[in-house]
């Protein structure tokens, strides 16, 4: 009796359970696996000659490839500021639209807005800005701000991604914030206050211990897409001007489709997602501990 109906528990756990594993090898854990297996060999992605060749790809990219370290240090530092100013914008956002306003709802989904374009479409748009919107403006009203060359010059050009970047992702993580805040004990707040705390000090000891769940969310976020980078940078500058905004993505995209060198682009992948999983994971693990229960 007792294994029926452990048989008939397995069985209903694989029915329900079965498809999406099944789903999750085919589509995600099968090619992770083969694109380890082909970092270790030479392939143009065409042929069937597949040759192995150890640890030549990586010993390519850690001693002689100069494009793909300044492709990560220019990711590293986009991923930097990206994750202070989106957070920082994406959290003061919250804090203004759980005050009492009016227009709170209506402001929320403006802010929410640009999200929910895609990241190539938003690059061309904010491209033409950029080129032609700027341009006009700079011509009409000669302010220097307008006038720079937002595209075409290295260190505007990084500051052009950073903004559009900032532009799209605050939106989301004020949601985020926003839940996170409503389920602050309004009590405590107002307990603080009759004690005599500040704003600052409300802020600092009550509101960010209490949010940090949120926090630790949204930096895991910021982090996997500054790092992840490509439909914005590719549609904004294309890795330009001479290679000075390339971000890791595009290199590998590069490395892998336009010179055809699979097995060097899935090294280079790997690469990057142990590095980015080893930060990731420092993140969420520091961030963890500064959790506090209500």
């Amino acid at each position: 009796m007792k294994t029926s109906k452990r048989l008939s528990g397995w069985m209903q756990q694989w029915v329900f359970v079965g498809p999406a594993l099944l789903f999750f090898g085919v589509i995600v854990l099968i090619p992770f696996l083969m694109s380890i297996y082909y970092s270790f060999t030479e392939w143009n992605g065409v042929t069937t000659n597949v040759t192995f060749n150890g640890l030549d790809n990586f010993k390519q990219i850690l001693l002689h490839d100069a494009d793909y370290r300044h492709a990560f240090s220019f990711t590293s530092r986009l991923t930097i500021t990206n994750v202070i100013l989106t957070n920082l914008v994406g959290f003061l956002l919250a804090l203004l639209l759980t005050q009492a306003l009016k227009t709170r709802n209506v402001l929320r989904t403006i802010f929410f807005m640009p999200n929910v374009i895609g990241g190539l479409l938003l690059g061309f748009i904010w491209q033409f800005i950029f080129v032609k919107g700027f341009a006009t403006l700079g011509d009409l009203t000669h302010i220097g701000f307008f006038e720079l060359p937002w595209l075409g010059d290295a260190p505007t050009a990084f500051w052009a991604i950073v903004i559009v970047s900032v532009w799209q992702g605050a939106g989301y993580l004020m949601i985020i914030y926003i839940a996170a805040l409503a389920n602050v004990p309004k009590d405590m707040i107002e307990a603080a206050h009759i004690d005599g705390a500040t704003r600052w000090q409300v802020l600092r000891s009550i509101i960010v211990p209490l949010i940090m769940p949120a926090v630790t969310v949204c930096l895991f976020l910021t982090i996997s897409w500054s790092f992840k980078i490509f439909d914005l940078n590719f549609s904004l500058t294309k890795g330009g001007p001479f290679n000075s905004t390339e971000s890791v993505s595009i290199n590998i995209y590069q490395e892998a489709f336009r010179n055809n060198r699979y097995g060097l682009g899935t090294a280079k992948a790997f690469v990057f997602f142990i590095v980015v999983a080893i930060i990731s994971t420092i993140q969420v693990m520091y961030t963890k501990r500064k959790e506090v229960e209500i």
